[in-house]
Order: structure tokens, then C-alpha cells, then sequence
């Protein structure tokens, strides 16, 4: 092969790679991938431990109904004491939303912590308050959705109120065309499947397949 032939080979394939690039980029700005966290945390970050998620049949009162609950522990090793107030909510493929507590009675939390039997697990509104620095601070929580839907092939939850960094994004209003700008924080995600029937689950947890740190 000569000198010219292996140049003319060497910028064809340069020049393919670089189309390959900018298709990705373009690709990458058309589906609006969002910022990802910090590799390494800038700002204040709790230790987040996720227990397991099951489904449980409560009766509250007029009947039993179908709830999810999850428990969880967080430690705060960030070197000062921590105003702790989290908050989570329950999505799946078909786009629904779930906000914990929501449309859940007392009474169904009150159960399901007897069933749990841990005296220092507390739901999500007595656990809010100030979490002290160390292990031996470290809080255990339950959060608890009502059974919106038992059809579904994955399930995530995003809990949010565990870090302190945020994020800036700039986007397009597709009315006004104005620049409007949205402030993303570091969320825990949880991506969870289940076993088989909702219904037939029993107090087997579903299988958890993602955990990490996002946007949102």
C-alpha cells in the first residue's frame, strides 16, 4: 500500500469517526439528556441504606386495600447536624406518579409498623426533624403508596431530601419561546421489579435492579 493510499484511508476512517461523534452529540441534545451528579460530592451528602420493597393488603377501616411500603436507614456523616425532611414518590413504565402518604390513612401506617415490629422505626412525618451526626443518630423510616395499579413490569422510586447539590438547567417554554430555568437536585433512584402477580407476593420483596444517584 503506498504512502498516499494509507493517508486517504487514515482521514476517510478520522472522518467517519467524527460523523459518528456528532450524530451521538446530536443524538445526546435530541432526547434531552439531563446533567448527571458530581462523581465526587461537592455538597452535604446523607448515608442512605434502602430496605426492601414490598406490598402488603391493609384494612383501613371500609375494607382491605392494597398498599407498597419501604423502609430505609440514613446516617449523617457530613460533619454537622442535618434539618432531615425526605420525601418519595412511586413511578412506573405507564407514567404514573404516587407521592408518599398520600391518600394513606393513619391507621394503615399504624399497621403496618406493628407488623414490622421495630421500635425505632418511625414514619415519614415523625422522622422529620433534626438528624445528629454519627451511627449511633442514624434514623430508620417507612415510607408507604397506595396500590394505584398491581400491572406493571417495573417500578422506581425517588427519594429526595438526602444531598445538597443542584443543578441549573436552561430550557425553551415551547409558547413563549423564553429562556426558563430549572433546578434539578441529586435524587436516590431505585428501579424494583416483581417477582411474579402483585397479588401473590405475599412478603416477598420485589427484586431491586438499579440503585444510583440522579438529577431530578
Amino acid at each position: 500500500m503506498t504512502t498516499q493510499t494509507t493517508r486517504r484511508s487514515f482521514f476517510r476512517i478520522a472522518g467517519t469517526l467524527t460523523l459518528a461523534a456528532a450524530a451521538l452529540m446530536g443524538v445526546g441534545s435530541a432526547i434531552g439528556l439531563g446533567p448527571e451528579p458530581d462523581p465526587i460530592p461537592k455538597k452535604w451528602e446523607l448515608t442512605v441504606d434502602p430496605g426492601q420493597l414490598r406490598y402488603a393488603s391493609v384494612d383501613d377501616g371500609n375494607g382491605a386495600k392494597g398498599y407498597f411500603y419501604l423502609t430505609y436507614t440514613v446516617t449523617n456523616a457530613t460533619g454537622k447536624d442535618m434539618l432531615f425532611t425526605p420525601s418519595f414518590e412511586m413511578t412506573n413504565e405507564k407514567g404514573d406518579v404516587v407521592r408518599s402518604g398520600r391518600d394513606v390513612p393513619a391507621g394503615v401506617t399504624k399497621n403496618l409498623l406493628e407488623r414490622l415490629d421495630n421500635q425505632f422505626l418511625e414514619d415519614q412525618i415523625s422522622i422529620v426533624g433534626m438528624l445528629l451526626q454519627g451511627e449511633g443518630n442514624a434514623k430508620d423510616g417507612l415510607v408507604v403508596w397506595p396500590a394505584t395499579t398491581l400491572r406493571f413490569s417495573e417500578m422506581t422510586i425517588y427519594g429526595s431530601g438526602f444531598s445538597g447539590e443542584t443543578k441549573t438547567v436552561e430550557s425553551k417554554d415551547a409558547k413563549t419561546g423564553k429562556t426558563v430555568k430549572t433546578t434539578l437536585r441529586k435524587t436516590l433512584q431505585l428501579k424494583y421489579q416483581p417477582t411474579g402477580e402483585v397479588r401473590d407476593q405475599g412478603s416477598k420483596p420485589f427484586d431491586l435492579i438499579e440503585k444510583r444517584w440522579v438529577m431530578r
